[in-house]
């Protein structure tokens, strides 16, 4: 990240039903990068700060048609190298395939599943810096943040902090990288 993605301003508020209002007037405002730490659910927060689809899926599909193809083309290379006659049945005996293909297929989608969901949250984060903001401990008791990246298409400091104070928050802070 650089220059005004770097920064942002957070929110902090006591009351969800504030908090909702303030994320909900934010999306109104027309801000798109937003970022919301709650202690537990609020109703409506999770479909206004949503960001794009996750590509976890789509990768989870991929993984496993490769792999599901991997094990069933190793396992027809194997009785073409490596023939053995089993109760008169043809070499390429499909159904007795069956069951590795499976389990591979599932094998490869978890494992690529996990390695994407891995890659998409950026991890291994030791660090956020979210957590430098005065009382962002209490985000997981009883406190609410809302933060509006500098990265937004409508960031301008002044506007971004007044619009936060207006929707009721008890502290603003900047959040540095």
């Amino acid at each position: 990240m650089s220059g005004a993605a770097e920064i942002a301003l957070a929110g902090r508020f006591a009351e969800p039903e504030t908090f909702a209002a303030a994320v909900r007037a934010a999306r109104a405002a027309g801000y798109t990068r937003l970022e919301a730490y709650m202690p537990f659910a609020v109703e409506g927060v999770p479909e206004e700060v949503a960001g794009p689809s996750s590509p976890v899926p789509a990768a989870m599909l991929i993984g496993g048609l490769l792999s599901g193809l991997g094990a069933f083309g190793l396992q027809e290379w194997a009785t073409h190298d490596f023939p053995q006659e089993v109760a008169g049945r043809p070499l390429n005996s499909w159904p007795a395939f069956i069951p590795i293909t499976f389990e591979l297929t599932v094998l490869g989608a978890a494992l690529v599943g996990l390695f994407t969901f891995f890659w998409t949250a950026g991890f291994p984060r030791l660090d956020h810096r979210m957590f430098a903001v005065a009382g962002f401990i209490r985000a997981s008791q009883d406190r609410f943040f809302l933060c509006i990246r500098g990265d937004d298409p409508l960031w301008a400091r002044t506007d971004v902090r007044g619009f936060l104070a207006g929707a009721g928050a008890e502290a603003i802070e900047e959040v540095g990288p």
